[in-house]
């Protein structure tokens, strides 16, 4: 199972990333990741979306080639941050690559809410006539919402160590993988 993963932090030591690294090593037993790199995408130009730069071309085909997408998101002004909604905008246009791709919305933040307002937008965004993802249901206690990051990520590995939040992480990419696997039927 090839699975892509977007990090809508560009910050050198954003927790976010660090959430995706420590995936990458836990669970390459269970599925390839590739980190998609959003930080070299230009901005969305809809005068070059028929003629995209070559980091849009390989963003897209990464995308269209994964059985699935983990999108982990930090919270801006309650929202998703820019560079993520570019990524994302780039995605929905022309041959549109999102749709019907199954994807798995994941935040971490300092703070006590764990992204949800950013990971409400994002599902939003992701479920808009032009994107049409296919989105874990956030029912069962499938939102992925870590908090107090601080506390629960090792310095200076930068891996996730909280043994709580470690289990329910394992629960929550189990049920991913099955949606995948479902998806693909």
């Amino acid at each position: 199972m090839n699975i892509v993963t977007i990090v809508g932090s560009l910050r050198k030591n954003s927790y976010n990333m660090r959430l995706a690294k420590t995936m990458e090593e836990r669970y390459k037993d269970k599925f390839n990741m590739q980190i998609a790199d959003i930080r070299s995408l230009p901005h969305y130009d809809q005068d070059e979306e028929n003629n995209p730069p070559q980091a849009v071309k390989d963003f897209k085909d990464a995308v269209s080639n994964a059985d699935g997408i983990i999108i982990i998101t930090p919270e801006y002004n309650w929202s998703v941050p820019g560079v993520l909604k570019n990524a994302l905008d780039w995605a929905s246009r022309v041959d549109k690559v999102f749709i019907g791709k199954p994807v798995m919305p994941l935040g971490v933040t300092l703070g006590m809410l764990g992204t949800i307002r950013a990971q409400a937008h994002l599902r939003e965004i992701l479920a808009s006539s032009g994107i049409q993802a296919k989105i874990l249901p956030p029912g069962a206690g499938n939102e992925v919402l870590i908090n107090f990051a601080n506390q629960k990520f090792e310095e200076p590995t930068g891996q996730l160590v909280d043994g709580e939040t470690l289990e329910f992480l394992d629960s929550k990419v189990d049920v991913f993988i099955d949606f995948v696997q479902q998806s693909k039927q």
